[in-house]
């Protein structure tokens, strides 16, 4: 259990720190799925509403780290879905956005081995973000606008 709690915490560890780095080059593949989400007005109010689903799959449980609507830290049963409508309702949210983001915890491979679990950030039906069915040690995060 113990190596299970290290591991996880390395892993989540090791995606949060890649998350935060850079290689000073322009972000890719952010803008160009930037770009083909569609904001979906409410009628007459002004705000952007955008139904917005993160995932995390494999078999068996892992621990979760995930920013939607709120931030919460949880150990769940995969596969795992969070689907929630998050609503841009000042200009300063509407021009700047917010960030979503899901961050697996580690799951067992054939070998016995630990890597992260993949997940998924699907926005107004459309993926947005993944980690490259866990092959990618980055977290799944989009900006959301």
């Amino acid at each position: 259990m113990r190596k299970i709690i290290s591991g996880t915490a390395l892993v989540l560890t090791a995606a949060l720190l890649t998350g935060c780095g850079s290689d000073g080059g322009p972000p890719t593949a952010d803008k160009s799925a930037n770009a083909s989400v569609k904001p979906k007005p409410d009628s007459g109010s002004g705000e952007v509403k955008h139904e917005v689903t993160l995932e995390v799959l494999g078999h068996g449980t892992s621990q979760v780290y995930y920013n939607l609507n709120t931030n919460k830290f949880e150990k769940v049963k995969l596969p795992w879905k969070k689907t929630s409508t998050v609503t841009l309702a000042t200009d300063a949210e509407k021009r700047i956005g917010t960030t979503v983001s899901v961050v697996p915890g580690s799951v067992y491979n054939a070998d016995g081995t630990l890597r992260a679990a993949a997940c998924v950030i699907t926005v107004d039906g459309k993926k947005v973000a993944d980690n490259k069915g866990g092959k990618s040690d980055k977290i799944c995060k989009y900006d959301l606008k």
